[in-house]
């Protein structure tokens, strides 16, 4: 292989995105970034505070202040700090997913989030998921991924999710929060979610977990000639 690969796959929330690269980062051996986690901690550091999630003022004066880490534990699996407290499951909440929306329209939050998304590719190989990699944080990856499903399918996804972790939800409310950032995402002035012209789009509406995970790993032996193992 060359010395680094990267592989960027963007998406909406609920298209199986970040379940599916985490696994296929493992098959791999490479790292595994779901940007999409950093920026649900500035918007959990955004709530504690009493802040509004959509105010780019108050939201940069608190940036400087924050201790934001990404560590991988032993399996290499991805966890998030906030001031040294593991908030990997915290930063999941219905609540917390509104605000990481809310803080990701925000260009001061975009550009201070840039560099450390790229330096985890300048430095190893990665599968980066997120909302802008292959447009935005790396135009340059070596593979780009644009994966989507219907609302109603990631909606039913996500609330399958929430209820195993023990999280009281239901499918209306789950609906509604998918769609508000699919809006939000789509629409705002500083790297709206798009797929990049050279990217592959594949639709797992009508698949299941397995099928989508084969269907991606035929897409990047395709592309990259790499064979994930599993």
């Amino acid at each position: 292989m060359k010395k680094h690969y990267s592989i960027a796959i963007d998406g909406p929330s609920g298209a199986g995105k970040s379940s599916l690269a985490r696994r296929v980062a493992s098959a791999l051996g490479f790292i595994y970034v779901d940007t999409g986690a950093i920026y649900r901690t500035v918007g959990l550091a955004c709530y504690r505070a009493g802040i509004s999630c959509k105010n780019a003022e108050a939201v940069a004066q608190i940036l400087p202040r924050l201790n934001i880490q990404m560590r991988f534990n032993a399996a290499g699996e991805q966890r998030m700090y906030l001031d040294e407290e593991d908030v990997s499951s915290r930063i999941r909440m219905p609540e917390i997913s509104i605000c990481a929306s809310d803080v990701s329209t925000l260009p001061v939050v975009r550009s201070y989030l840039l560099d450390m998304q790229r330096r985890m590719a300048r430095d190893n190989n990665v599968i980066m998921d997120g909302r802008d990699i292959g447009t935005v944080v790396l135009p340059d990856a070596d593979l780009k991924i644009f994966m989507t499903a219907s609302s109603a399918a990631r909606a039913q996804r996500r609330l399958l999710e929430l209820q195993a972790k023990g999280v009281r939800a239901n499918f209306e409310d789950v609906f509604r929060d998918i769609e508000y950032r699919d809006q939000q995402d789509s629409t705002r002035a500083s790297a709206p979610m798009r797929a990049a012209e050279d990217a592959v789009v594949l639709d797992t509406t009508n698949l299941n977990l397995e099928e989508s995970y084969r269907l991606l790993c035929r897409t990047i032996k395709e592309k990259l000639g790499v064979q994930p193992v599993g």
